[in-house]
């Protein structure tokens, strides 16, 4: 049977931000006109609080907020509330994961970096929702936050098509591990060495187990996290994650070998 062809209805834009790559992605069966105002007046919010966030954690900006914190030019009691709820966020985290996920570096300074991002796309999330937008994926450096569905309005909710999230396989970037469809499960974070360098404190060993981990959830703060936690602390904080969390995991070690959960392998 041959298929008809679908009216143009994903519009796209990107910013850099956080030392990476932003991109948003809106869905709408909106009129031509209105849907490029729509994703033009969503960007501009999501871009909003990036660059937010980006002025208030950065460590690679002397004047940040982080940074004057690590220079002991301001103490935490006297920080931001956005500061204190993340670092007090991360500090749970750390608890939960046995340390496996952290945000003191090996030489005692405070780094939020792996959780600030997670936490922007979430609060992007919350502000396109109350803009009413409710078909969108945010992409941030390969971690993923998606609503909806990128067919909107075409068939009923529960059979419309998810968003698809590519995995880069760490050995080849120029190839995709696979793509995992992203609908009950809303978000995926990756975290590795392959794109930013050895950046992950490993647990109990001077080199990570694995050389990139996929982390699939229901929040994108908890795929991030996870995601970390795994490369850091191995395969014990992989069962840790798959059992505590119920989470759908992808992990590639540092020879090409992978580990996958279920969902993972249902996706290949």
């Amino acid at each position: 049977m041959q298929r008809t062809s679908k009216p143009q209805r994903l519009r796209a834009r990107t910013f850099p931000s956080m030392g990476t790559v932003v991109s948003l992605t809106v869905a709408s069966t909106a009129p031509a006109e209105t849907a490029v105002d729509e994703v033009e007046s969503a960007v501009e919010v999501v871009e909003g609080i990036f660059t937010q966030l980006d002025l208030t954690f950065s460590l690679y900006r002397a004047g940040s907020e982080a940074s004057r914190l690590n220079r002991g030019e301001l103490a935490l009691a006297s920080a931001s509330d956005t500061m204190k709820e993340l670092y007090s966020e991360a500090s749970e985290w750390r608890l939960a994961t046995e340390g496996a996920f952290t945000a003191e570096r090996p030489d005692g300074g405070l780094d939020l970096s792996g959780i600030v991002k997670a936490h922007a796309m979430r609060e992007a999330a919350l502000s396109l929702r109350a803009i009413g937008l409710q078909d969108w994926c945010v992409n941030a450096g390969g971690d993923v936050l998606v609503s909806g569905s990128p067919d909107p309005g075409h068939t009923a909710p529960d059979t419309r098509e998810p968003w698809l999230a590519g995995i880069v396989d760490p050995l080849n970037r120029q190839a995709l591990l696979g793509a995992f469809p992203l609908g009950p499960l809303s978000a995926l974070a990756t975290s590795g060495s392959s794109e930013r360098g050895e950046h992950i404190w490993a647990v109990g060993s001077s080199r990570p187990e694995f050389a990139q981990v996929s982390v699939a959830a229901s929040d994108i703060v908890t795929a991030d996290v996870l995601a970390t936690a795994i490369v850091a602390g191995g395969t014990n904080a992989l069962d840790r994650s798959v059992e505590g969390w119920g989470v759908e995991v992808l992990a590639v070690r540092r020879d090409g070998t992978l580990l996958s959960t279920p969902g993972f392998r249902e996706a290949a």
